[in-house]
């Protein structure tokens, strides 16, 4: 199985909308969003921002023969600062070092875009495997939020 990572172009705002209702159904836990308020959304913010290819705000896609089968999006702040937010592999893809390539090449983009950039990540205390995966890539913890996350920086 050959994996391509690559940012999504205008026309795939549709199979993005699909995988992130899957993500928000799958895990509702993990998101700032609910599975319906998505599905009764017209359009997610994601999908205008790909439709029209923002540098700011973009969307890579993992894709197995085609399929899309993870996404990872990345949003720069007004500063010299970034997030990583709706990082989703497909079930049947997790365990495979997806979710780590996937990261790696949103990671190489906003960096490639925005040199010198700080990346975060929120991620919740019970998702070990996401915040073993984001320790593993190279995020450190850099504060407690609150009860519910665990904001990461990346550090290279």
């Amino acid at each position: 199985m050959t994996i391509e990572y690559r940012k999504l172009r205008p026309t795939e705002s549709t199979i993005y909308r699909m995988i992130r209702l899957e993500s928000l159904k799958k895990f509702p836990e993990s998101f700032c969003a609910t599975y319906e308020e998505a599905q009764n959304t017209e359009k997610l913010r994601m999908e205008f921002d790909i439709e029209n290819q923002t540098p700011e705000r973009f969307v890579w896609g993992a894709f197995a023969d085609a399929q899309l089968i993870g996404i990872c999006v990345f949003v720069k702040d007004a500063d010299s600062s970034g997030n990583i937010y709706q990082m989703y592999v497909k079930e049947g893809f997790q365990g495979k070092n997806i979710g780590y390539g996937l990261v790696e090449a949103v990671i190489h983009e906003a960096r490639r875009l925005f040199h010198p950039i700080d990346i975060f990540l929120d991620v919740i205390p019970t998702n070990e495997r996401a915040y073993y995966l984001y320790k593993k890539i190279g995020f450190k913890e850099v504060e407690k939020e609150t009860d519910s996350n665990i904001v990461m920086k990346y550090h290279h």
